[in-house]
């Protein structure tokens, strides 16, 4: 729920340690994690329920992909970008 704090798109290699200044000062003491962009993809959760013996199970998946700023604008459920076996 940070709303987009310390999201950094980069494209030049000179850019990055600009960017990670920035994320610095934006999320103090907060992990910091470098990705690489998937384009064209998909914001799919899944809740899941387990138990202290191991066992769990999906309840539900959602499509999360609609978004402004990096905040989840639509929820759709269920999800219909991936087949059933994801």
């Amino acid at each position: 729920g940070g709303g987009g704090k310390g999201i950094r798109k980069v494209t030049r290699a000179e850019d990055v340690a600009d960017a990670y200044r920035q994320v610095c000062g934006e999320v103090p003491g907060s992990p910091i994690f470098i990705m690489k962009l998937s384009q064209n993809s998909r914001h799919l959760e899944v809740q899941l329920l387990a138990d202290e013996y191991g066992d769990a199970i999906a309840l539900n998946g959602r499509d999360c992909s609609v978004q402004r700023r990096h905040q989840k604008i639509i929820e759709e459920g269920p999800p219909v970008a991936a087949s059933p076996d994801v």
